[in-house]
């Protein structure tokens, strides 16, 4: 019992270090360098009559906040399934060594809910780069 515990923290440690690494990754990448990673050139106007001009404020553009807030939802959604997923790997495992003759309907049932923790991780990632290139 102890040692499915302590797999189950292990799994989601290591799950969220992964995700907070990735959300790390991106905020570098925005305000590391010459500024946001996304912004335009300063040099080359593009604006035109039908366009808003982006404010920047303190070298952030309104691109470089849409991309924080993209790497924020999807940080938190791979954290959140990081945890979701090692509870379920632990749980099936304690089910395992109870019942160990049921072995292939756990494992059969584990993999169908991790599948649907990994697809709300996906409509994250997805909903992150509708708000970068969309919006």
């Amino acid at each position: 019992m102890k040692r499915a515990i302590k797999i189950k923290y292990a799994t989601a440690a290591i799950m969220a270090l992964l995700a907070l690494a990735s959300l790390c990754v991106v905020i570098g990448l925005v305000f590391g360098g010459n500024g946001a990673a996304f912004a335009e050139d300063a040099n080359t106007p593009q604006v035109t009559e039908t366009e808003e001009v982006s404010e920047e404020v303190g070298g952030i553009t309104d691109t470089g906040m849409k991309a924080l807030a993209a790497a924020i939802a999807v940080g938190v959604a791979a954290a959140a399934g990081a945890i979701a997923m090692g509870i379920a790997i632990s749980k099936s495992n304690e089910s395992i060594a109870r019942q160990p003759e049921a072995k292939a309907d756990i494992r059969s049932s584990m993999m169908l809910g991790l599948v649907f923790i990994e697809t709300a991780i996906i409509y994250a990632l997805i909903v992150a780069i509708l708000l970068i290139f969309v919006l």
